[in-house]
């Protein structure tokens, strides 16, 4: 196998819940955002660049089941984490506009990893469905060789 391969290989690959997705993705990004504002000044770029790549984690985690969830909670993640970066004075008020306008700067940003994670689900989505239904014909023709034995009706699942 390529080295690469065996390195993805490696890499832990844990199976979030829709929910624990979105506070990973929420959590992530508002430490991301805090240490951004302390260490780049509230840096717009450092801020989208990191998004990309945890948009992408998020949506490699999260459960087959609650694959819709990702790109779901992915841009939720970002207005989260833009609360640091957004630099609001003045109240409540003064610090609701700054972050509509930060995710309003920042768009292309927020579009590109909720992109990033809609594929990747697609994807993962599309494989699931193939392996299903690969698993359900080999199901049924090993279920065709038995004889004497109750067959499995189809549409049910055991």
């Amino acid at each position: 196998m390529p080295p690469v391969v065996l390195a993805l290989r490696r890499l832990p690959n844990p199976r979030l819940t829709g929910l624990g997705a979105g506070l990973f993705a929420s959590a992530t990004m508002l430490l991301i955002g805090a240490l951004d504002w302390l260490l780049f000044d509230g840096s717009a770029i450092v801020y989208g660049v990191l998004f990309l790549p945890l948009s992408a984690l998020t949506a490699l985690w999260v459960r087959g089941a609650d694959l819709v969830t990702a790109p779901i909670s992915v841009p939720i993640a970002f207005t989260v984490g833009v609360v640091p970066i957004s630099g609001g004075i003045g109240g409540i008020g003064g610090q609701i506009m700054a972050v509509v306008t930060a995710l309003a700067v920042n768009a292309g940003w927020l579009y590109g990893g909720t992109l990033i994670a809609g594929l990747i689900t697609i994807v993962r989505k599309v494989t699931l469905m193939i392996r299903r239904r690969s698993d359900r014909r080999a199901d049924e023709r090993a279920g065709a060789g038995r004889t004497g034995q109750a067959q499995r009706r189809p549409g049910v699942r055991r």
